[in-house]
C-alpha cells in the first residue's frame, strides 16, 4: 500500500470527497443544521475502500504490463500476488454492499447507486472490452475512466442522506469531482523528458509536457471557478474564507505548473502533482466549510438547491 496506495494520501482524498458529498446532500435535502454523526466514520472508511477497489482493479489490469515496465515493484517481484489483491477486493465489496444495504434497510437509492457504481468500475477494470483500441486513444481512456467520479459522488450522497433527489447543486458537484479527477490524472502522466518511456503513456507524449500542462492550468481555472459557484450559491451571498483558499490553492498550482512548463524535469512533475493535490483539496474544504459555516443553517442555495 505504501509504494501503490498510500493510506496519507488516498485516505485524505477519499475522506474529504466523503464529506463534501455528504455535507452536501444533507443540505440540499433541507437538513437544518448540517451535522456529521460517528456514522459518518464508518462512512470515510467505505468510501476510501472504493478507492482500494479500483487500485486492485487497476494492478491486474496492468499487470503484465508493469512486470516489464517495472518489475522491482512489490507485486511484480512476487512479494505479494494477484490473490492476495483479489482478497482485499472481495473484502472491500463486501463492505460497501453491506454498508450500503443497512442504510437502505433492504435494497433503495443507496444500494443502486452503489450497482451503477460497481458496473462502470468492472467495466473500466475491463477497459469496457476494447483494450486495444481505448489504449491507443489516451484522452478517450481517460474521459471514460473519470466518469467513475460523477457516480462516486452521487453513491456518497445517497451515504450521506438515502434517497436524496438529484438536484442541479449536485450535479455541479459531481462535474466538479469530473474535472478534479482529470486534472489529477493528466499532471500524474505529464513528464519531464528524462522521464519519458517508449513502453509507457503519458500525456506529455501527445500533447508535450508543456501541452500537457496548460491543459491542467485551464482545468484549474474550470475548477476554482465551479468551486466559487457552487459557495456562492451555498452561501447566497459572500464567504471570503472560502474564496480565498480556493485562490491560494490554485495561484500556488499554476505558480508551479508554469515553472514546469518553461523547464519540463522529473522534480518539476513531482512538484506539480502535490501542488494540483493541494488546491484540489483546499478548494474542497472551502466547500465543506460553507455548508457547515453556521449561520447558513438558513440559507437559500440562490435558486439552484
Amino acid at each position: 500500500m505504501q509504494e501503490r496506495f498510500p493510506l496519507q494520501a488516498h485516505g485524505l482524498f477519499a475522506v474529504v470527497l466523503y464529506l463534501i458529498a455528504v455535507v452536501s446532500a444533507r443540505a440540499v435535502a433541507g437538513d437544518a443544521p448540517v451535522e456529521l454523526a460517528a456514522t459518518d466514520l464508518v462512512g470515510c472508511l467505505v468510501a476510501w475502500s472504493f478507492f482500494l477497489l479500483l487500485r486492485v482493479f487497476d494492478e491486474h489490469k496492468d499487470y503484465e504490463l508493469d512486470v516489464k515496465n517495472y518489475p522491482e515493484r512489490i507485486l511484480q517481484s512476487g512479494l505479494i500476488t494477484l490473490t492476495h489483491l483479489k482478497i482485499m477486493g472481495v473484502i472491500a465489496i463486501i463492505i460497501q454492499i453491506a454498508w450500503s444495504i443497512f442504510l437502505d434497510g433492504g435494497i433503495a437509492e443507496v444500494t443502486i447507486a452503489w450497482l451503477i457504481l460497481i458496473f462502470w468500475a468492472s467495466l473500466m477494470a475491463k477497459e469496457f472490452f476494447i483494450s486495444a483500441w481505448l489504449t491507443q486513444h489516451l484522452v478517450l481512456y481517460a474521459l471514460s475512466h473519470m466518469m467513475v467520479m460523477p457516480l462516486f459522488i452521487w453513491w456518497l450522497a445517497q451515504l450521506g442522506h438515502p434517497g436524496v433527489a438529484l438536484t442541479q447543486y449536485l450535479i455541479l458537484l459531481a462535474l466538479l469531482s469530473f474535472f478534479t479527477g482529470f486534472a489529477l490524472e493528466i499532471i500524474r502522466k505529464t513528464r519531464g523528458p528524462e522521464e519519458e518511456r517508449a513502453t509507457v503513456d503519458s500525456y506529455s507524449k501527445i500533447f508535450g509536457p508543456r501541452g500537457s500542462a496548460s491543459i491542467v492550468s485551464l482545468l484549474l481555472v474550470v475548477m476554482a471557478s465551479l468551486q466559487i459557484y457552487l459557495i456562492v450559491a451555498v452561501f447566497n451571498g459572500h464567504f471570503w474564507v472560502g474564496y480565498g483558499l480556493i485562490l491560494i490553492g490554485s495561484a500556488f498550482a499554476l505558480f508551479n505548473i508554469v515553472k514546469f512548463i518553461k523547464q519540463p524535469s522529473l522534480r518539476g512533475r513531482e512538484k506539480n502533482e502535490g501542488a494540483v493535490a493541494v488546491a484540489v483539496l483546499l478548494g474542497y474544504v472551502a466547500i465543506i466549510a460553507a455548508v457547515l459555516y453556521p449561520f447558513n443553517y438558513l440559507m437559500v442555495f440562490n435558486g439552484i438547491k
